[in-house]
């Protein structure tokens, strides 16, 4: 199976926030951010595989500023990492106030997305090739945070199926 580039799949994606996106404050609810960052790291990973693609896990998502009726929403989504199944897709989202041009970071997450074959079974993928120091660097942090997942996921099986293995 042939490697794809980052760039290949990467994509920016830009929606206007309007009434209904928001609050009674006027401030976007953070739900449909996290709609957005869903939809564009989908995006990533689907262009990545040509597959069937679904989310597995939200590793982290930090909101920074608010969001505002009437600000355009930016977001950038990429691959970090590639499994054999399952791909890393990191978003940075940013606000821009349109009538003065000031722009704030917004949000950014960690996506964790599996592709489906056949009988929706998650499936082999590309690999992915790193051309970038920075792409090398996201990928090493990946790989860092997916170490981290695993220990985590075992720490939490082990607890369900023996509370002596649990720790405060």
């Amino acid at each position: 199976m042939n490697g794809k580039r980052v760039q290949d799949s990467c994509v920016y994606m830009a929606h206007m926030m309007l009434p209904e996106d928001a609050n009674a404050a006027a401030m976007v609810h953070g739900g449909v951010v996290m709609k957005h960052i869903d939809n564009a790291a989908g995006v990533v990973a689907v262009r990545h595989t040509r597959k069937v693609c679904v989310t597995a896990s939200i590793d982290r998502l930090d909101f920074y500023n608010p969001v505002m009726i009437g600000n355009l929403l930016s977001i950038k989504a990429s691959l970090n990492m590639v499994g054999r199944t399952s791909m890393e897709i990191g978003v940075r989202v940013e606000s821009e106030d349109l009538l003065t041009g000031e722009v704030k970071h917004t949000a950014s997450a960690y996506l964790t997305f599996v592709a489906l074959g056949e009988k929706f079974s998650p499936t082999e993928i590309p690999p992915l090739i790193l051309e970038t120091e920075e792409e090398k660097r996201r990928n090493r942090e990946a790989k860092a945070r997916r170490e981290i997942r695993l220990k985590e996921k075992k720490r939490e099986k082990d607890c369900r199926s023996d509370s002596s293995e649990c720790t405060e």
